[in-house]
């Protein structure tokens, strides 16, 4: 049975555009594109995973809004990701990269234009619809 990995990610809203992040070539699912987050820690709860993943993902604060966009799950070859993604807004810094090779600026009906993440494609075909 694979593992299940618990994985938080972050649809950052400005100006009615969604920030995109490309995956590097030497990570896992190289290349795709994401929102950005990572892994729930022990003890933590998504939204604070989030904000912590953010600040060393991107080198930025976020506002979260409490319910949850979207939860999903695919399983990979190297387990199950369950992704929940939740809305967020800009609170301090500007996105920098340190570990992402490239970031986008879209709006919701740009994001066809990118090679989503298999886990991500659930929250983009609902963006598309709510924004």
């Amino acid at each position: 049975m694979k593992k299940t990995i618990e994985v938080v990610g972050a649809i950052i809203v400005d100006n009615k555009r969604i920030l995109c992040a490309q995956r590097g070539p030497e990570k896992s699912l190289a290349n795709f594109w994401e929102f950005p987050g990572g892994k729930i820690e022990v003890n933590e709860t998504p939204i604070e995973a989030l904000k912590r993943e953010l600040t060393e993902e991107l080198l930025i604060s976020v506002d979260v809004e409490e319910k949850a966009f979207e939860s999903t799950k695919f399983e990979y070859d190297f387990g199950t990701v369950h992704l929940t993604t939740f809305v967020c807004h800009l609170l301090a810094g500007k996105p920098t990269l340190t570990e992402h090779v490239a970031i986008k600026w879209l709006y919701s009906d740009e994001l066809d234009t990118l090679e989503w993440a298999p886990a991500d494609i659930p929250t983009v075909k609902k963006l598309k619809l709510a924004l």
